[in-house]
């Protein structure tokens, strides 16, 4: 047990929950149910959680895509201790700190050779997109191209929930309430589809490069970067890389978009910024992108947009260690092995009855559940939730997305984790389906 020294009323914690919280992306008549057990998670230690009746899990989907290094890592820990004794938090309207300012050269840096050299912080996915599309919109009706405000994105892509990122979000249980008050956005299948497109008025083409997260775990085709590139370039609309579950790592290079070579106009980073540990996004962009912003007052170029929290002095210390890490642990390389360990191992699960496919990406796994090749689970029947929450007794948690059970581990398992982390989902599929 992790906290050995602590004990904690589990009955009475989660009576308070169900009378008081309301929980994201979760039907809360099932949560509130008397029959129904949430776990209180109340610890961890590396790539382990603990809950408040001392049972430990393997974090299999690290903490909803966040955490890279694992749970309680002294370098982390102590970038934020040191940095409450400076200051926890400054206003970043009209003030800077030095953690903020080192943060922005040490991203820049992580990408040599490419125009993305400003960057803007925000607090988290959504809003690191939220800013690209804002940007992209106010750009060209402030410098003569009033008619580019429109955007093309894919069919099931998500990228986050606030109005602007839901408008390019491509799954509509998530978005098509909510399409009177979004921004005029084409939806396409796949890169073929750009042909019939007017791009003279289109400020942004959005992507999540290599794979779509919450649409499955689904992979693109090689070279598709390429050609969005291409595109984009022909009609002077900016390319937007959605890199928020892809980067740090989880693809087995800092961002997905080395795989291809292709920079975009825009690049959008959270989850992993910090390691796991505080909400921290930032939108990096060109000098172009950043010119366009520029005048006299009077002139209203201002973006005039932010956030509270914009520049977080502990976010962006605890950000910089997290940097720090990859660089003195050799994160990259020696995550190179396990990712190679763990495409051998998914060859068992693809021999399970009703697993339908694996899909992988560097780090990034996805399984796929179907009564058969040609036909799914009934959705309603929630066969994916089901198996994550038989794997908990055989040690793991994680998250499905439908009928997708999503496997991301931190970067510090071993490869004895790994086996246990494909073992249970193995024992989940078999009891369950």
């Amino acid at each position: 047990m992790f906290n050995t020294m602590v004990t904690y009323d589990t009955e009475r914690l989660v009576t308070l929950d169900k009378t008081h919280l309301w929980h994201p992306f979760t039907q809360m008549r099932d949560w509130i149910m008397p029959e129904h057990e949430p776990l209180v998670l109340v610890s961890g230690r590396g790539p382990w959680l603990e809950d408040s009746r001392g049972r430990r899990y393997l974090d299999g989907n690290s903490s909803i895509w966040t955490n890279i290094h694992g749970h309680g890592h002294p370098t982390l820990n102590q970038a934020i201790r040191d940095q409450l004794k400076a200051v926890a938090h400054t206003s970043f309207l009209g003030f800077t700190n030095p953690r903020a300012i080192e943060l922005a050269e040490r991203l820049v840096a992580l990408l040599p050779g490419s125009p993305l050299s400003k960057v803007f912080f925000s607090d988290n996915g959504s809003t690191a997109i939220e800013v690209a599309i804002k940007m992209s919109v106010q750009y060209f009706l402030q410098n003569s191209r009033s008619e580019k405000i429109g955007f093309v994105a894919f069919d099931n892509a998500y990228h986050g929930d606030t109005l602007g990122a839901a408008s390019v979000g491509g799954i509509s249980i998530f978005h098509d309430r909510f399409k009177s008050y979004q921004f005029p956005v084409t939806h396409i299948g796949s890169v073929e589809e750009l042909a019939g497109i007017d791009g003279s008025t289109i400020a942004g083409l959005v992507v999540e490069p290599l794979i779509q997260g919450s649409a499955g775990m689904q992979l693109w085709p090689a070279g598709m970067l390429k050609k969005l590139r291409a595109w984009c370039d022909k009609y002077d609309v900016f390319l937007i890389f959605d890199e928020v579950m892809t980067g740090f790592g989880r693809t087995g290079r800092w961002f997905a978009l080395e795989h291809e070579n292709v920079y975009p106009d825009f690049l959008t980073i959270a989850k992993g910024l910090t390691g796991g540990y505080l909400p921290l996004a930032a939108t990096l962009t060109t000098k172009r992108v950043f010119d366009g912003f520029l005048g006299r007052y009077e002139d209203l170029k201002t973006l005039f947009y932010g956030h509270t929290y914009t520049g977080n002095a502990l976010g962006c210390a605890v950000a910089l260690a997290n940097l720090s890490i990859f660089e003195e642990e050799r994160t990259l390389e020696r995550l190179q092995p396990k990712i190679r360990h763990l495409s051998e191992q998914l060859k068992s699960l693809e021999k399970v009855p009703y697993v339908r496919m694996v899909r992988r990406c560097g780090f990034i796994v996805g399984i796929e559940l179907a009564r058969s090749e040609n036909e799914p689970f009934d959705w309603l029947q929630q066969m994916g939730t089901k198996v994550c929450v038989a794997a908990r007794k055989h040690g793991l948690l994680t998250r499905p997305i439908r009928d997708v059970v999503v496997l991301m581990l931190p970067f510090c398992v071993t490869n004895s984790e790994i086996d246990l982390a494909i073992a249970a989902i193995e024992a989940g599929v078999r009891e369950v389906c």
